[in-house]
This record gives C-alpha cells, structure tokens and sequence, in this order.
C-alpha cells in the first residue's frame, strides 16, 4: 500500500496560507502509534438465531420495549416497501467495533444510505489500513503528538480529492471518494471499511466535516478546495436521500415512507438531516410517513429536536449503549426478513 506524497495533494497558485509555518508540523508514522481499539475488538455478525422473531415479540410493550418493536416493524416494512434506510453514525459507533455488523447490513440490503462524520472516517481510515485506531489523547497532546499520524491525514486528503475530482462516470461526494480510495490502496483489512464496502456494494456513502474540528485539517496535505467542494455534494447526496424517505408530488403517499437513523451524533448529522428535511419539503417531497430514530448512550439535546422532534413522521428514541444496543436491532430486524434480506 503507497499514498501520494503531501505535496501532491496540496493547491497551487497564490499562497493564501494565513500561518505558512504549519506546513512544517512534525508528522510520525501511524504504525508507531499505540491505540486503544484494535480489529481483535470487533463484533461478529452471526446468520439469524432461529425463534428470535418471537423473542422479539415477547419485549413488554411499554416504554422502551414498545419503541424498539415499533421501530423494527418500521425498518421491515420500508426495505420491503423499496423506500431507503439510511444510518448516519458518529465515530463512536466504529470505535466499538460495530463496522462488520454496518456492512454486512448493507450487503443484506437493510442498509442503503450510510452517513459519517470526519471523525468515523479517520477511525475507518486507520482501521482499514493499520488495524488499530484512537490514540491517548491525554498523552499524545501534551507531547505535541496528537492527531500527527502522517497516513491518516494524506489518506483522507487523498478521499477528499477523489470525491471533488471523480473519474468519468463516478460520483462525486467525500464518502465515495473515501471508499474509492480504500478500495484502490487495498490494505490488509479493507473489508472492514464502511466507505470501501459501500461503494463496493453501490450503497449511498457520505461524510461530513467541521473545518478544524478533526485532527486531519491540521496535517499539510489538508487542501480546503477539494473538501469543501466534496463535503458539498455529500450534503446535496444525502438531500436526494432524504426526498427519497418521503413521496413526490403525484405519487400514493399512503404507503410506508423511508427511516433515518440517527447513531451516536450530537450535533454535525442531525443539522445535516434537518437541513436535507427543508430541502425536500422545499421541492414538494410529502414526508409525513417517514420515520426518523435516535439511537445514542444518552439524550442530545439537538438530536432529540432536529431528528425526533421537529420533521415531519414518526420519531423514535433509544437510549443504550451502541455495543449492545445496535446487535439487537440488528438481529430483530433480520428474523422479520424473508430470508435475512432484502430482495434484490
């Protein structure tokens, strides 16, 4: 596996650089750096234990237990009605190990969109290609080393570049770009990439930054063109997908409308969301079928309000941890497929 050298990914013309000594950062091999997550954490996806259905069924129906249930019935019945799923995560989600269980979602065809901010995109990144992401923070910053991995920084400025310059007849958006990247470089545990897998599988892929709240904007390589412009059509990506939940104008909207699933983020993915909802109501989209979920450890203010409360349909929350929380659903989903699947 090579990456192109930083100076290959940088912008040309006039130097508009405001601090020009940044450029000289000092950068460490990622190999070298010790982590706190690695590939032997990461879950297994077992086929669909048998009877699980009635597992299911059993939960109480009060609170929790009837939220859960009514939220499985409603993934079941929009894939089953061809309306999209989409999975919008925060890091977090990958840095418990959840990426076989996302991709084997998408190959069973639950999964058709799949969003990421900038932070689960360096921890797919390192994954993919060291096997171990999360530094020690507490450590590595007061040593002037936090966020310095010269990989990860030319790796995700390499994604950005490819989502803002695609080849003819690909897509253009960071997500794809990501993936597009993964999949060219091949390193050893490209299967558990969620963007890799994603385009591999011709499944929906977006990502979604904040300028300077990630510790790749920080590295050399870092061209603010070539992210703006890929972030843009990932944002414009996921109000194709949001206009898809919903029904246009002339179609039967009576039926089941599509899910967004809101998964451990705060603030970056819900704002994306609401932002895509005015945009497709904007257009004439009827979303008054969808159903939008929150899944986190904890309640988030903007979550609740951008992702619950305020669009249009039926909004759920559950309160979990992802670990734990996400497998369950995983598997009561499946036992109420034909098959385990969605059919082509």
């Amino acid at each position: 596996m090579s990456l192109s050298p930083a100076s290959d990914l940088t912008s040309h013309g006039p130097d508009l650089h405001p601090f020009p000594e940044m450029r000289s950062v000092s950068l460490y091999p990622l190999d070298t750096r010790e982590s706190l997550v690695t590939t032997r954490d990461f879950c297994s996806v077992p086929d669909p234990v048998p009877g699980f259905e009635g597992f299911v069924d059993a939960l109480p129906d009060i609170y929790a237990g009837t939220h859960f249930k009514d939220l499985v019935n409603r993934i079941v019945a929009a894939r089953l009605a061809g309306k999209p799923v989409a999975f919008a995560m925060g890091a977090h989600v990958l840095k418990v190990g959840l990426a076989p269980l996302l991709i084997d979602l998408m190959e069973r065809g639950v999964i058709t969109h799949v969003a990421l901010n900038s932070a689960g995109a360096i921890h797919d990144f390192e994954i993919a290609t060291a096997g171990h992401t999360s530094e020690r923070v507490d450590t590595q910053l007061p040593a002037g080393l936090f966020g310095f991995a010269d990989e990860t920084g030319r790796g995700i400025a390499e994604g950005a570049r490819r989502g803002a310059h695609p080849d003819d007849g690909e897509e253009a958006g960071f997500g794809r770009g990501l993936g597009r990247n993964l999949l060219g470089l091949a390193p050893k545990n490209v299967h558990l990439s969620v963007p890799a897998n994603a385009v591999r599988l011709g499944v929906g892929v977006t990502c979604h930054v904040s300028i300077g709240a990630d510790i790749v904007h920080m590295h050399p390589a870092c061209n603010g063109a070539d992210l703006g412009a890929a972030a843009l059509a990932d944002f414009q990506h996921v109000c194709r997908t949001v206009s898809q939940l919903g029904f246009a104008k002339g179609e039967d909207a009576s039926g089941p409308g599509g899910v967004w699933l809101n998964v451990g983020c705060a603030v970056i993915l819900p704002e994306i969301f609401l932002k895509a909802v005015s945009v497709a109501i904007n257009l004439g989209y009827d979303l008054g079928n969808i159903t939008t979920g929150n899944l986190d450890m904890i309640r988030q203010y903007r979550a609740e309000t951008n992702v619950v409360r305020r669009p249009p349909g039926t909004g759920i929350t559950l309160v979990g941890q992802h670990e734990l929380l996400l497998p369950l659903l995983r598997m009561a989903v499946l036992s109420k497929l034909p098959g385990g699947r969605v059919s082509a």
